[in-house]
Formats: C-alpha cells, sequence, structure tokens
C-alpha cells in the first residue's frame, strides 16, 4: 500500500526514534505513526527488526524509513538527521531512546564498561539532540527533544552505577538544554520510565521472586507495557504539550514514591 496522508496529533510532522527497533524505541514509533508523524527509525547491527517495523508501517500507509546509525558517534547522528530531511523534507521531533547498561559495581566497572555506556546514553543523547537542534534553527519553527531517561536518573541502583550516572547526566541535559534552547522555539522534556515489560529485564522477569517484590513495590501493582511509555512520549511530542519543557516526567506507576522499596 502507498503511503497515504495521515490525520492525527503529528500530522505532518517528522520523527526520529534512535534505537527504534525493540523495547521502549519500537512501542515509541508506534504511538508516533499512530499519530500521524512519518517515523525515522535508527539502528545499529542488524537491520532485521527495523525493516520489518517499515514494511508493517508502510503496509499501514504510514511513512517510515530505517537508518543504520551509532549513536556513540557524533557524525552518525548528524547524518541519521541529514537523511530524515532528505526523506521527509524536514524534522520535527527527536527522541533519545537509545540506551544499554552493564551492571556492574562502581568495583567491576572498566573504563571500556564506562565508555560504552555513557557514549550511548549521554554522549548519545547530548549530539542527537545538538544535530536535532541545529536543524530546528535551521528551518525554523521550533522543535521538541524528547529524551528517555529512567528513574535511576534520580534514584541509586546499586550494582549498576554507570547507568545511573549517564541517567544522572540526561536529567541535567534536559533541564539545561530546554532553558538554552527555549528562544528558539525548541522544547526538551525527558521521560523517565520504571520498570517495563521490555528485554532489558528478561532476568528479573524471569524470576517469580523478584517480580513479586518488583510487582509489590509498585502502587499501580504491576509493570509497564511498552506502549505506555510511547503514548506518553507522542503526547509530549505534540502541541498538546507545548508549554512543557525543561523537566522530566516520570513514568513508573508510583514506584519512587512508594514507601516498600525494592
Amino acid at each position: 500500500m502507498a503511503a497515504k496522508e495521515t490525520e492525527g496529533p503529528l500530522a505532518g510532522r517528522t520523527v526520529i526514534v534512535t534505537g527504534g527497533a525493540t523495547g521502549i524505541g519500537a512501542a515509541i514509533v508506534t504511538a508516533v505513526a499512530d499519530a500521524g508523524a512519518a517515523v525515522v527509525i535508527d539502528y545499529v547491527g542488524s537491520s532485521t527488526a527495523a525493516d520489518a517495523a517499515v514494511a508493517t508501517l508502510t503496509a499501514a500507509g504510514r511513512r517510515a524509513l530505517a537508518v543504520q546509525a551509532d549513536v556513540s558517534r557524533p557524525d552518525d547522528l548528524t547524518r541519521l538527521v541529514a537523511a530524515a530531511v532528505a526523506e521527509f523534507g524536514r524534522l520535527d521531533v527527536m527522541v533519545n531512546n537509545a540506551g544499554i547498561e552493564t551492571r556492574h559495581t562502581l568495583l567491576e566497572t572498566t573504563e571500556k564498561d564506562y565508555d560504552a555506556v555513557l557514549g550511548v546514553n549521554l554522549k548519545g543523547a547530548f549530539f542527537g539532540m545538538q544535530a536535532a537542534a541545529r536543524q530546528f534553527v535551521a528551518q525554523g519553527g521550533g522543535g521538541v527533544v524528547v529524551n528517555i531517561s529512567s528513574v535511576h536518573e534520580d534514584w541509586p541502583m546499586p550494582g549498576n552505577t554507570a547507568y545511573c550516572v549517564s541517567k544522572g547526566g540526561m536529567r541535567m541535559l534536559t533541564r539545561t538544554a530546554g532553558v538554552e534552547l527555549g528562544a528558539h522555539g525548541i522544547r526538551v522534556v525527558g521521560v523517565a520510565p520504571g520498570a517495563v515489560d521490555t528485554p532489558i529485564n528478561a532476568s528479573t522477569e524471569a524470576d517469580p521472586a523478584k517480580m513479586r517484590a518488583l510487582d509489590a513495590a509498585i502502587p499501580l501493582g504491576h509493570v509497564a507495557e511498552p506502549g505506555e511509555i510511547g503514548a506518553v512520549v507522542a503526547f509530549l511530542a505534540s502541541d498538546a504539550a507545548r508549554y512543557v519543557t525543561a523537566t522530566t516526567v516520570v513514568v513508573d506507576g508510583g514506584l519512587m514514591q512508594s514507601s516498600l522499596g525494592l
């Protein structure tokens, strides 16, 4: 089926989602496409999942493109933005979603571990935002950056130190850049998921005792589905959230506020 004009709060807009082929990223891709956006799916490594997503969206009359880019490389991010503009004519929303973790303690973490986590999670978000913001300024009319952070931007997680450092950095990146870029009509918003049913949590989900403890610690009683995060991102990318910037929206079912802990 040929791509068709779509309706929705993001109709006529182009959205890049880094790490958009799997997990939360894939749910964000679906949500923004359902809201009418043309979507660029960034992936690294195998193109199988990204190509399948593009095929599914295209068959449904959506506009989609898969682009391989390593977000830890600024030149790749510049190329990613250029590919989006070349295909769809403009860029309106950059979702910095790509993320990794090593689950090592401070004493165990190697320089290689540290560089890998900070390179994808924080450096990728910084230079992804920079590449997008430069495009927003050049084309005029503002834009939106959504940084997918974590409750661990505030909440310590012993045994995953580099990851927490990267997410804490994203928190201040969101706030500082949101203030700095506001004059250009660019909004910067963080989204901090709690526990989400994705492959990154497979080890926890495989342990019934750990899952019972986790569910008990969440006031709403269950981990999030990826689509629940995607829906929040689609809202924040839309004009309905036009007065939201330089802050983080926590989407955790009340986990951080629970007195139960883990």
